[in-house]
């Protein structure tokens, strides 16, 4: 079964089994995270369209935390020999999907 949920204000279409990043989340790796906000299920052609949200959970177990790559951010102002470099590296959380319940 296929599902559309939102994790942390995104949405990640995820089947059992899935690995995926999110981002960053409370909890040790091995812990079980559930969310409940479901807005597509279906397999084939029945699909169940959310207003907003399903009735069900999606479980979830956290394997590690981590940082992506680094992101660079150059600013530049014209004709003023302003330039300036800035960089982040965000936070992550890898969950791996364990039961979907509709």
């Amino acid at each position: 079964m296929n599902v559309v949920v939102e994790i942390a204000g995104q949405q990640y279409s995820v089947e059992n089994g899935t690995t995926i990043n999110v981002p960053l989340l409370e909890g040790k790796p091995g812990d079980t995270v559930e969310f409940g906000n479901i807005l597509i299920a279906g397999e084939g052609s029945g699909v169940n369209i959310g207003t907003p949200y399903l009735d069900g959970t999606v479980k979830a177990k956290i394997v590690e935390h981590g940082k992506d790559k680094t992101i660079l951010v150059f600013h530049k102002k014209r004709r003023k020999g302003h330039r300036k470099l800035n960089g982040h590296r965000a936070k992550y959380t890898q969950i791996q999907i364990t039961d979907i319940n509709i």
